[in-house]
């Protein structure tokens, strides 16, 4: 299964991102397969974040347009939501202990372990600071 992190969902949304015509055709290709892809619902939160903010994009989304960006990704019937269950601590310790990261980058962690916990094979991301995370396979799909 494939995961893809904040920045392809946010690209594939703001039409003024250079990188739009390749993130929208990944995310299109994903969501209209069969085979089971994956957004951990951090990322969800961090899209709604960054695409609503009015110091990152002027104008920024409006919250309706957020919402119904998100929706529609949610209505691809092969999309899987991630998110931590009780057993999810132990992965999440791991990627820490293995990593050593802290401060900001244990967002990117828990993505990771996030990843991990639900058997993702692949994280689609242009974040370079996922290579801290060695074993966790990530591509960018914008560079193909």
């Amino acid at each position: 299964m494939i995961a893809v992190d904040t920045n392809i969902l946010v690209y594939a949304h703001r039409e003024d991102s250079p990188f739009y015509d390749a993130a929208l055709h990944c995310i299109t290709e994903l969501a209209e397969s069969t085979a089971a892809w994956s957004i951990p619902w951090p990322c969800l939160h961090e899209f709604f974040a960054i695409v609503t903010h009015p110091r990152v994009y002027k104008p920024p989304s409006a919250i309706a347009v957020a919402f119904k960006q998100i929706e529609t990704w949610m209505e691809s019937p092969s999309l899987v939501l991630l998110a931590e269950h009780d057993d999810y601590w132990m992965t999440f310790r791991a990627v820490i202990a293995a990593s050593q990261v802290t401060g900001p980058r244990i967002h990117d962690a828990r993505i990771v372990a996030l990843c991990r916990h639900h058997g993702v094979r692949e994280l689609w991301s242009a974040d370079r600071d996922f290579s801290r995370f060695g074993d966790m396979r990530v591509v960018n799909p914008l560079v193909r």
